[in-house]
Order: structure tokens, then sequence, then C-alpha cells
């Protein structure tokens, strides 16, 4: 056995993919070789990996010869057509699309709330959608303390989740409204719809395609990976979860107003803030009397997820308000994918 893992990056390029390199630096993960894999277009371009240059090669299936640990962010299609080929090789992958999601096989993980469900991975763990995880690192201090019967989640979510296209299509259309010209909407709200409208000051009350039951895909994923994530079933009946996603014109970090329903009726304000000033990788920001809650802009760069605006609904006693927000690049996606990965190194559920 080598003193190091060999790690693979597929996507290196993209906006999560120079963060996993970040990420992946920071980490606890003896990193003994790292390769930086993606289209063929990227191909040839020279990275940094602790200080040294790397050059991005063309993603194939030989690429993952000898590769223990794969960290995948180079979209879905992507991810089925060359993870299974990793796992074949012997590698474990943690991917960063949707593609792995909802099987009832692959993991749906994040950390803090069911890092257990990693040692039943075959091969292959999924990276829960960005507005899941912090609502989850949120949440889960609470349903172990008072359970949890309802969850009503409406979010503000951050152009970059769109990629890094879509937040350059952000900064284009913001200059040309200053400047008064006419805005150029190509993205937004998704690629996969027929129209599209400007996100500069501006709302889009759809992200992802819309579904027939008028839920947007977005809205879908929320419901049920949190039931996935908290009940080990996606179509559990035992706690019931509704949201409303809607893109707003901040370029990074999405923010939740989350509305919770507990079992205990007897919780409270201070006991709700207590819990969360002691969850991993959780920051209480709650002192509205100085103004002090979460704020997108604060949590750029940070791997926490930031609450604050706890309340009680005065009018339903055992409900409370609140509002969550964190940096959705880093751990809505490259942070808490290294994070699995250090889990699994901990564990020993990946072998070099």
């Amino acid at each position: 056995m080598s003193d190091g893992y060999t790690v693979a990056i597929l996507g290196a390029t993209g906006a999560v993919g120079t963060r996993l390199i970040q990420q992946l630096e920071q980490s606890t993960i003896p990193v003994s070789k790292v390769k930086l894999l993606a289209s063929f277009r990227s191909a040839g371009k020279v990275l940094q990996f602790k200080g040294q240059d790397v050059t991005v090669e063309e993603a194939k299936p030989e690429s993952f010869d000898g590769v223990d640990i794969v960290l995948a962010s180079a979209g879905g299609s992507v991810s089925k057509k060359f993870l299974p080929e990793a796992v074949k090789r012997g590698a474990v992958c943690v991917d960063n699309t949707s593609a792995f999601r909802m099987e009832e096989s692959v993991p749906l993980v994040v950390p803090e709330v069911n890092e257990a469900a990693l040692y039943n991975h075959h091969g292959i763990i999924a990276n829960p959608n960005c507005s899941t995880i912090q609502m989850m690192v949120a949440l889960e201090p609470i349903r172990k303390a008072f359970g949890l019967k309802q969850i009503i989640v409406s979010t503000y979510q951050a152009a970059s989740g769109a990629g890094q296209s879509a937040l350059n299509e952000l900064y284009s259309e913001a200059k040309d409204y200053l400047d008064g010209k006419d805005m150029q909407a190509n993205i937004f709200p998704t690629k996969g719809d027929k129209k599209h409208y400007p996100l500069a000051f501006n709302l889009l009350p759809q992200i992802d395609v819309l579904e027939d039951n008028l839920y947007s895909h977005e809205e879908w994923k929320m419901i049920h990976e949190t039931k996935k994530i908290m009940l080990g079933d996606m179509n559990s009946p035992k706690i019931k979860v509704t949201a409303t996603c809607v893109r707003v014109p901040v370029p990074i970090s999405h923010g939740e107003s989350i509305y919770i329903e507990v079992e205990d009726k007897s919780a409270t304000t201070e006991q709700i803030q207590d819990l969360i000033r002691k969850a991993p990788g959780a920051v209480l920001q709650d002192d509205p009397k100085n103004q002090v809650y979460p704020q997108p802009i604060d949590a750029v760069g940070k791997r926490e997820t930031f609450v604050g605006r706890i309340r009680p609904d005065l009018e339903n006693q055992g409900a409370f308000n609140m509002w969550v927000v964190s940096d959705n690049l880093l751990k809505g996606a490259a942070w808490n994918t290294v994070q699995i990965a250090e889990c699994l190194v901990a564990d020993g559920l990946v072998h070099n």
C-alpha cells in the first residue's frame, strides 16, 4: 500500500472543478498524485495543485486506470459515461451531478447528517443538490432533538448555481442594463426550456424544467432528496416537504427561508439557537436587535452554513421560521464532495 491516494478530478476546469482542486489541497486526504480531467476542448491547459503544474487531460475510460478516488463535476451525461468505467477499474467516485442521486443503491450524503450511509456504497456516492445540502445542515440537529413534521422552503438561489456561463451572463446583463442597452438572455431560467429571461434586476420563479405537476425539477429534487437523506426513502411520508425555488441576481451563495413544524411542541427558539450553535458545519448568526443575520455576500468562500432569523410562528405552536445561507459552490458542491471523500478515507471505505 502506498503513502497516498491517486485522485482524479473530472470536470477540473469548471466553476466547481477549480474549487474541487482548492478544497482537495486543503483537505486531510493524503494525495500522492492528482489527475485533472476534462473535455478535449480543455485538454492541455495547465493548472496547479499545491504549487505544482498539472496538465489537464481529456477524459477517457483508461484515464481512470490506477485511480483511487474520483471527484466528478462535469455534468450528468459525463458522469454516467465515465463513473461506471472508473468503478470497474477500482475507484470510488463522489459525483456532484444529479446522474445517480435518486438511484436506490447510491448513497446521497451530507456528512453532518448521514455519513453512515457511506458504508453501503457500491463505488458511487452522490453529492446532493446545493440547495438541499445547506438545508440539511441546518435542520438535522433540530430533527434529532425535536422531530420534524413539515418543511416549507423558499429558496433564493445564486446565478452560479447554473454554472460559470450563467454567472457570466448575469454580469453581462447587469452591465447592459446600467448602460441603457437591451439585455441578452440565453440561459435563464434554464437552458432546457423554450423561453429565456434576463436575471439581472429580476427574479425568476423557475429553476430547471417545469414538471407536469407544476413543480420545477429543482423543487422536486429538494423534496425527494430531503426525504432520502433524512429518512433513507425518497418517498417517505414521515416528513412533509414542499419547496418554491427562485433564481435571484446574486453571483454566489444561496439563501433559504425555511419554515418547519416540529413534533415536540415544547421546543423553544432559544433551544433551537443552541442546537445550531453546537451543530457541525453550522454557524449561528442570530442577533436581530443588532442586525446580525446571514448574508450571501459574507458567505462567499466559506465552508460553513450560516443560520439566523430563528423565530417562532406566533400563531402555530411548535413551528419556526429561519434564514439559511451558504456558498453554493463550496458547501453546496466542492467542499461537500471533498468532505465525503475525507470520510471515505477516514472510515476505511476506499483503498489505495
